[in-house]
């Protein structure tokens, strides 16, 4: 594996925050969701979600560097976990990080009974999600004349 994941902390959730607005900002121009991306979000909403008890944030660090996050939603209460969101930085796209990445997190909470959401247009990601084994669902929402989110499990 090529990546680990190095567990947030609170006074990680600025370099988060700022790391996630970076990384969305092609899709929020793209899209124009500008009430759900993850690049619109303030620092607050980070630090909202950061508070959870169910939700750990994880720096995937490759190269020795920071490459990305991952957020991982384990209630711990028989529903699925989830990841939301995984985002991978430009200049480190293209290299396998993002499957790592999952493998990683599914290492550390186990590998069934999963669930995400991506962009229906977004043909790179329905891909990487086919490929480490997530299916449709059926559920399509509908967010703009541009996008549409579409959502996935794994049992």
């Amino acid at each position: 594996m090529s990546v680990t994941l190095r567990l947030a902390e609170r006074e990680d959730m600025d370099t988060v925050w700022k790391m996630q607005t970076e990384a969305f900002s092609d899709l929020l121009q793209k899209y124009e969701d500008y009430d759900m991306s993850p690049a619109a979000e303030g620092l607050d909403k980070v630090i909202a979600r950061f508070e959870q008890p169910w939700t750990k944030y994880y720096f995937i660090e490759a190269e020795g560097k920071d490459v990305g996050v991952v957020r991982v939603i384990d209630k711990k209460d028989g529903s699925r976990k989830r990841i939301s969101p995984l985002w991978i930085m430009e200049e480190f796209r293209g290299k396998g990080y993002a499957q790592d990445a999952i493998r990683a997190v599914e290492d550390i909470y186990g590998k069934d009974h999963w669930c995400l959401d991506t962009i229906l247009q977004e043909k790179g990601n329905l891909h990487l999600y086919e490929k480490m084994g997530y299916h449709q669902t059926g559920k399509i929402e509908h967010i703009n004349d541009r996008m549409d989110i579409v959502f996935y499990e794994k049992d």
